[in-house]
């Protein structure tokens, strides 16, 4: 059986016991979302957001990108963060980056002529690396860089987003969080907390 029947086999055993499990699960979920969080993770497919988080259906709002990234003239992220602010008015926007991102990685080396559309996504992380290339520079090894510049590009795209009119115009205005997957043991570190004083204070 080839991986696409695979996954269908799969759905449809997925629905089953769902349906079996609740069986108002599906009118429930027909009905509408509103979820109270905008998750701004990395298109890598070792982080799926739901499973590393124990989310169900409807609790996210998810946009996947190279390297977690926000650029402000995106129309496609901008109207993510728009109809998620604005629209489904979501409390918290969290920017989950991972440590091993070869988005990152592709920042710290030459540009491939092969991924033409990749070079261009990722010019911004190039010229954040070029920002802190002292910092950088002095990491103890090439995976501590990689693993900086990912923490660093979090920080970069949580202050983008918390600049935005979408984020600062909105009442209440949503808490802009910083988080970074580690693949070695699962785990999730804040970077940035949109907290007050770095504690929560709010669901």
């Amino acid at each position: 059986m080839t991986l696409p029947r695979e996954m269908l086999a799969a759905n449809a055993e997925w629905a089953e016991e769902t349906v079996a499990h609740d069986p108002h699960f599906f009118q429930a979920l027909a009905q509408g979302q509103s979820p109270k969080v905008l998750w701004i993770g990395c298109s890598d497919s070792r982080v799926p957001a739901e499973t590393i988080t124990l989310c169900q259906p409807g609790d996210l709002f998810v946009h996947r990108n190279i390297a977690n990234l926000f650029p402000p003239g995106d129309d496609n992220c901008s109207s993510v963060l728009e109809y998620a602010v604005r629209v489904l008015k979501v409390g918290h926007v969290i920017v989950c980056g991972h440590y091993g991102c070869g988005g990152v990685r592709a920042a710290l080396l030459p540009p491939s002529p092969d991924l033409p559309h990749v070079n261009r996504r990722i010019a911004p992380l190039c010229a954040l690396a070029d920002a802190h290339r002292d910092e950088l520079g002095a990491c103890p090894s090439d995976e501590a860089r990689l693993n900086r510049l990912a923490e660093l590009n979090v920080l970069e795209q949580v202050q983008r987003l918390r600049d935005t009119d979408i984020v600062r115009d909105s009442q209440p205005a949503p808490l802009v969080h910083g988080w970074i997957f580690s693949l070695d043991d699962g785990r999730i570190k804040v970077v940035a907390s949109g907290y007050p004083g770095g504690a929560p204070s709010r669901a």
